[in-house]
């Protein structure tokens, strides 16, 4: 009898024990954390298809690509370049933290054959396909491009509909601001701000590289964030910031992938939500 009870108590005990610990970890702040991020972040690139995208080239419309633009092969999007278009969301999102990493290929097409190498990530966007030239979607640019990637563009309809606000430089490089972290406030609702570092002396020609860019050389792997809350949106390219903006609108949308005559590659396109 004796024996059968301690036994019990014994089991007892170790049950209560597994209870505290249980009640430990899901208290502790990193484990919370952990859980938290790992259940939802969202792979918006499956490793093995366009699934939650779909495809818009100018001229041809929504899911007609004959010349295979957009494909997906071990792991990557590759995406030519032959002719102007994107890959859109699905889903509309709002308040997250993007990831994405790119290269760059070596292939460029016409009208840019011998021009910078030209991509972007259109956040936010909202409206009609094509509504923008008969290509995009209106909506915030975060620009990739050689020596600029991480300006932003208002790739707008012309009203305060699409618009940001930054801290800019009292110089522009031409016609565009360029972001100055403590300088004053300038609301655009067309055109661009360029990133902090951008080369005073850019060129659009294939290949550019500024003294101070922080994107890798061509064929090395960038990792691009955008992240989007409360209407701003930051951009770090490699574990810098970039390019900062508050007052932003819209503060949703989908997010487009952008084919601008040159090969880009994606093997990674995750978002969190905030």
């Amino acid at each position: 009898m004796k024996k059968v009870i301690l036994v019990t108590a014994f089991a007892i005990f170790l049950i209560a024990m597994n209870l505290g610990n249980s009640v430990v970890q899901a208290s502790h702040p990193n484990f919370d954390s952990q859980v938290e991020k790992k259940d939802k972040t969202i792979q918006l690139f499956n490793g093995q298809n366009l699934d939650g995208w779909y495809i818009f080239l100018k001229d041809r419309g929504r899911d007609n690509d004959p010349k295979n633009v957009f494909t997906v092969n071990d792991g990557i999007i590759r995406i030519s370049g032959e002719e102007w278009g994107c890959i859109t969301t699905n889903d509309e999102f709002e308040n997250y933290h993007l990831i994405t990493e790119f290269k760059w290929g070596e292939i460029a097409f016409e009208p840019r054959l011998e021009k910078t190498r030209d991509s972007g990530i259109l956040l936010h966007s909202q409206g009609k396909d094509g509504s923008k030239n008969g290509i995009w979607i209106h909506s915030i640019e975060c620009q990739v491009i050689e020596g600029g990637t991480g300006d932003f563009i208002v790739v707008g309809d012309g009203s305060d509909k699409f618009q940001i606000t930054s801290t800019v430089a009292p110089e522009k490089q031409g016609n565009s601001f360029v972001f100055q972290p403590d300088g004053n406030n300038e609301t655009i609702n067309a055109g661009r701000i360029n990133w902090f570092a951008r080369d005073p002396e850019w060129k659009d020609v294939f290949g550019f590289r500024g003294k101070n860019d922080v994107e890798k050389p061509v064929g090395e792997w960038n990792k691009l964030e955008c992240i989007a809350e409360d209407g701003t949106i930051t951009i770090l390219l490699n574990g810098i910031v970039v390019n900062k903006a508050t007052n932003v609108k819209p503060k949703n949308g989908r997010i487009q992938i952008q084919s601008e005559s040159a090969e880009i590659f994606f093997r990674k396109v995750e978002l969190t939500p905030l």
